[in-house]
């Protein structure tokens, strides 16, 4: 099971005094194209009024720019602790035992913007990239929609895919069209049974159903299989109306 999330603009400060290792990093094919926005992004940081424009920052959000320029040099933490924001808040990692972790460190990926796919507990500092940042000489959605989309094919060969990214995200590597690989949209039902999507509490939502599948660890191996779990858990998904020739969706209903 690969259960894929969305990152967060906001990223928690601190960490242990160990630099980024990128050859320590999950999905090590990635690599090169990691190492060359990494280069990217700290050369932009030396310009800070370019940086700024760039990242699409408020005079508040100057730190930024100061993060992004260090990055390389910068404490670090695993990518589940240093993400924040509702999704992150409803995770609530720091309170995830031993077991729960080396679950998520197994099956949880979290694209990034600046390294693409993550593991959930892969060391990482505090760094600024949103996925439509726009990087000299760099365009991010050609960089990598590819590589990404062919290792989510490739992961989807061995167990399910569960896509809870945001659709910005996974135009940055869209999951495979795949039986067993479906794509997580969370919504409310009225009382007309009509769906609905939601904006703020999809991420609450998204973050308390991770940590539920961290907490109970079940063995999953269908779409179908994941269905009777979210049942029993006590969440309310669904088979959306099919689209033709897409990715399979769920509903998830907030």
């Amino acid at each position: 099971m690969r259960l894929l999330l969305p990152p967060s603009e906001t990223k928690r400060d601190g960490g242990v005094d160990v630099p980024l290792d990128l050859g320590r990093l999950s999905f090590d094919e990635l690599s090169p194209l990691r190492a060359e926005l990494t280069a990217g992004v700290v050369s932009l940081a030396h310009d800070h009024n370019a940086a700024m424009r760039a990242l699409k920052l408020g005079p508040r959000l100057a730190h930024e720019v100061d993060r992004n320029r260090t990055l390389r040099e910068s404490a670090t933490m695993p990518a589940l602790d240093r993400y924040t924001g509702v999704l992150y808040d409803a995770l609530d990692a720091e309170t995830l035992d031993e077991s729960a972790r080396e679950f998520a460190g197994a099956h949880v990926a979290v694209h990034s913007a600046l390294f693409g796919l993550l593991g959930a507990t892969d060391e990482i500092p505090a760094y600024r990239l949103s996925h439509d940042s726009r990087i000299p000489g760099v365009r991010l959605k050609q960089l990598w929609r590819d590589p990404i989309s062919t290792l989510l094919a490739r992961e989807a060969q061995t167990g399910i895919v569960i896509d809870l990214r945001s659709e910005a995200y996974t135009e940055l590597g869209p999951a495979p069209v795949h039986p067993e690989s479906a794509f997580v949209r969370v919504v409310s039902v009225d009382e007309g049974g009509r769906s609905r999507a939601l904006n703020h509490f999809n991420k609450r939502a998204k973050g308390l159903f991770t940590r539920a599948l961290l907490l109970q660890r079940p063995q999953l191996t269908s779409i179908a299989e994941l269905m009777e779990w979210a049942r029993d858990a006590g969440f309310s998904l669904m088979l959306a109306p099919a689209r033709a020739a897409g990715m399979r969706e769920l509903e998830l209903v907030a």
